[in-house]
């Protein structure tokens, strides 16, 4: 049992820039995501979307919530986060995935109540990444259950995780199917059940996981 390792809770935040077809509407904001529409730093410009209605005096204010210096470039990260933005804000799930990563990162940053710049915002991450998961979208689906299972932007439940994990794996998500077979083979936020866990490695070590596939070697080498 000493040989098994539980490969779960290395964060590896998942970003498609690419956004598909748009769904009918935005999903509402519940939960975690209940500051994601809040006031947000802007990388360069102030999109229209944020500014319109804003004094000069809140537009300037706004204006200096701004990637700092020094980090990335800011220019191309600047188009990323306004397109993000755009297409976040009409309900593209890969968008709001996408905002979520940059605000975990602090590609995109944002400030507390008193003006403090944090380096990154989970909060905010993982407000948009429940939005993207309300969704059905897989990564978005699996980023928010490493949120939980790490307690990260939200409190640590890990139940909550292996639902979200769980949702993601039915959809052929490679990772959750490893990270939801660790918490089966453990039996945290879920009950214990070598069956499943096996299971579920063999489907991720199948899409070519070496993870999984260390996970399986340690099981039967400790002859299950």
């Amino acid at each position: 049992m000493n040989a098994f390792t539980v490969l779960l809770l290395s964060i590896a935040l998942l970003l498609l820039i690419s956004c598909g077809e748009q769904p009918q509407s935005d999903k509402s904001e519940a939960g975690t995501s209940s500051g994601v529409m809040a006031e947000v730093t802007k990388l360069g410009e102030i999109p229209s979307t944020i500014s319109e209605g804003l004094t000069p005096e809140e537009k300037a204010e706004l204006k200096e919530q701004i990637l700092p210096s020094g980090v990335g470039d800011v220019e191309a990260a600047e188009k990323k986060f306004k397109a993000l933005l755009e297409d976040a804000k009409a309900g593209d799930p890969a968008a709001q995935n996408g905002l979520g990563v940059m605000y975990y990162t602090g590609e995109a940053i944002s400030k507390t109540v008193s003006g403090q710049v944090l380096n990154n915002d989970p909060e905010l991450a993982a407000g948009w990444f429940f939005r993207a998961a309300e969704q059905g979208f897989a990564d978005a689906q699996f980023n928010l259950g490493l949120m939980y299972a790490n307690g990260e932007g939200v409190e640590k439940d890990m139940m909550q995780a292996v639902e979200l994990f769980k949702k993601a794996a039915e959809q052929g998500h490679v990772d959750a199917q490893n990270n939801l077979g660790a918490l089966y083979f453990t039996g945290e936020g879920v009950e214990r059940d070598e069956k499943k866990a096996i299971g579920w490695f063999e489907k991720a070590a199948a899409q070519g996981n070496e993870d999984a596939q260390a996970n399986l070697d340690a099981i039967r080498a400790a002859g299950k």
